[in-house]
């Protein structure tokens, strides 16, 4: 493993991002900025937006931009959300025929105000998506819905092509970086939705939280266990001082390693890297 660095330090130069830029991008990132759309690639400043949107993927975020949780990774601000916005689903729809979308990922906030876990407007945005774009392939990476099954049912009985949900860290830190979360949770959310027929699963990982290296490659044997199809590993970076901070800065050798593991274990899918999000290469996850 690399060895333990602090904030202070500059970042390593395999995690220096270049400028996103291209036809694709320019083009795109006008349409964004004329019909004020909203995409967590522009909002979370992510370092392979370039790249994803050359590609023609883009990931929308739904029910409001408050949490009801409070993870110590997560930038996303928490508090009381906003009521639901019923005319959201056809804005999503119409975002992504605007940019000519090709494969969308649809992800959401933590909704634990709401009955449902925001589970209908889920359903409905997905719905919304296909009436208006019936070539746009989907993942949704969606929250653990508090394992309550009849919400988790309303994501499957819409069929997106990949359906998402990660667990974020290893078992021991769970209680640290996700406090609301819970590690044998968030697995028992991905085994339901292979056994009731979801043909494409996918978790995610962060390293660099103070994990150590059997606890990671735990992690991913918990994960190949129910039956996860597609993993993804990327190194966590602190969003304010606020969060919690950066133990360490994985090398991409360790990365590699653990890339090369993965796919020994039967995934079919294993993006492992620095500046891997849960999103990165997500066009490629659905075949």
């Amino acid at each position: 493993m690399a060895e333990t660095t602090t904030l202070r330090q500059p970042k390593p130069k395999w995690l220096r991002v270049k400028l996103p830029t291209g036809k694709k991008y320019t083009e795109l990132r006008g349409l964004v900025d004329k019909y004020d759309l909203h995409t967590i690639c522009t909002s979370g400043s992510c370092p392979n937006m370039g790249e994803c949107w050359g590609e023609g993927t883009a990931t929308f975020m739904i029910l409001g931009n408050t949490c009801t949780r409070s993870c110590g990774f997560c930038g996303v601000k928490t508090g009381r959300p906003d009521t639901v916005e019923w005319e959201e689903p056809e804005k999503v729809a119409r975002s992504i025929k605007i940019m000519k979308i090709k494969h969308a990922v649809v992800t959401s906030v933590d909704r634990d105000d709401l009955k449902d876990g925001g589970s209908i407007i889920w359903a409905e945005t997905v719905k919304a998506i296909r009436r208006a774009n019936p070539e746009t392939t989907l993942e949704t990476l969606i929250p653990d819905f508090q394992l309550i099954h009849r919400n988790i049912d309303r994501i499957i009985e819409v069929a997106p092509e990949v359906v998402s949900h990660n667990v974020e860290t290893v078992r021991r830190l769970t209680r640290e970086v996700r406090i609301q979360a819970k590690y044998d949770r968030s697995l028992a959310v991905l085994k339901y939705l292979k056994d009731q027929g979801m043909r494409r699963t996918k978790s995610g990982i962060m390293l660099g939280l103070g994990e150590l290296e059997e606890e990671v490659i735990q992690t991913m044997q918990d994960l190949a266990d129910v039956n996860v199809d597609i993993v993804t590993i990327g190194q966590y970076l602190q969003p304010s001082k606020k969060h919690l901070p950066v133990k360490e800065f994985i090398t991409p050798e360790q990365f590699d390693k653990y890339r090369e593991i993965g796919l020994k274990m039967g995934f079919r899918h294993v993006e492992s890297g620095a500046l891997v999000r849960s999103s990165y290469h997500a066009h490629k996850h659905i075949n």
